[in-house]
């Protein structure tokens, strides 16, 4: 990397963000590809822009040098992720970023795809263009947790998502939970959906709640797979997670399942998928390698306590969301927000990191990742 200073430094990250914004306007459609951005400038102005909009489409890079023309040539880059230099489903960046006569090309971060991992970089300075990387590294890696969680242990990033009262209650002694959370925070709950790849409940709130689990945010917006976990096959064919909606289903399950009922939910179209157990429930990690296996990025558990609870033991939520009203329900039978085992002393469990806090209506939204 090139030393530059204050000034210029300035300048770069100015030219960063607009290139992180433009990326961030795919709205997650992207997937399994990351959300890419590039902004061509010239004589200290921005005269091009360009996103990656959807996975198999031409890249960021490729629509904004588009887009300059020859503008182009001898003019600076900004990419929030390293071009490649490989032939996928589209041809290599790079080659793109040198024919079109970029003098200087600043990256965001490196791509840890095995595919990439440097090549695009070393292949843009072998042509004589000079790159600088790191610039905005950290809001590019955030931007991008999905991809690169995925791209590098192969498993979807995992979101662990509950709504509850401000005494950590999802259902009242009676079993009744609707609605603690108010309907602004609802509406954040469909952007959720609508944000990740697929959506994950327990066989219980399946049963009790027989949830739809589609994205309601706006119209045309993107439907996650639906998974329900139902290790002993419970839940019935008639589910309204099963249905023919956009986004598709899943059932986990293990050998313990009944065979005609799993004849009867694939009938429907729904993925079955027969998984080893673990303490007579399905392994969660042979779940998450199976979903990773089928280009799932990121998951979002919704619950409820119990398959949270389980996904908390095994350690394998990356980030947590909670929607808290500002209501007390109390009573030793209502239900709380996780169960599982738990930890054994309050210096077990680790604070999350990166705290955030938003209000949605009356209800306030915690969000915060795993401490690593």
């Amino acid at each position: 990397m090139s030393v530059r200073g204050g000034k210029g430094r300035l300048r770069d990250a100015l030219f960063m963000r607009a290139a992180l914004d433009t990326a961030a306007s795919a709205q997650f459609a992207t997937s399994p590809n990351p959300m890419v951005g590039a902004v061509v400038v010239r004589d200290g102005a921005v005269v091009a822009t360009g996103a990656h909009l959807r996975a198999g489409t031409p890249h960021a890079e490729v629509h904004a040098l588009r887009e300059a023309g020859e503008t182009a040539r001898g003019a600076e880059l900004f990419v929030t992720l390293e071009p490649c230099n490989h032939q996928g489903r589209t041809p290599p960046c790079a080659g793109a970023i040198i024919a079109a006569g970029i003098t200087r090309c600043v990256v965001a971060m490196e791509d840890p795809n095995p595919l990439v991992a440097g090549a695009g970089i070393a292949a843009l300075r072998a042509a004589g263009v000079a790159v600088d990387v790191g610039v905005l590294r950290e809001d590019s890696e955030r931007l991008n947790q999905f991809y690169l969680t995925w791209v590098t242990r192969r498993t979807p990033f995992v979101t662990a998502k509950f709504g509850a009262s401000l005494d950590g209650r999802i259902a009242t002694r009676t079993g009744a939970s609707r609605w603690i959370s108010s309907e602004e925070a609802r509406r954040h709950t469909h952007l959720l959906r609508e944000q990740h790849d697929a959506i994950l409940v327990g066989a219980e709130t399946a049963l009790a709640d027989d949830p739809a689990l589609t994205a309601r945010a706006h119209v045309g917006a993107r439907s996650p797979l639906r998974v329900v976990v139902d290790s002993r096959g419970r839940v019935p064919v008639t589910a309204q997670m099963y249905s023919a909606a956009s986004g598709g289903a899943m059932l986990a399950t293990t050998d313990a399942a009944d065979p005609a009922l799993l004849a009867g939910v694939a009938a429907r179209g729904v993925q079955v998928a027969v998984l080893p157990s673990r303490d007579g429930r399905v392994d969660l990690d042979a779940l998450l390698f199976e979903l990773g296996q089928g280009d799932i990025t990121s998951l979002l558990v919704e619950g409820g306590a119990i398959v949270l609870g389980a996904f908390f033991d095994a350690k394998l939520v990356d980030r947590v969301v909670a929607l808290l009203s500002p209501r007390i329900i109390g009573g030793a039978a209502a239900q709380p927000a996780i169960a599982g085992l738990g930890v054994a002393a309050p210096d077990d469990a680790p604070l999350l990191r990166d705290v955030t806090v938003e209000r949605f209506g009356p209800d306030i939204v915690v969000t915060g990742y795993r401490a690593t």
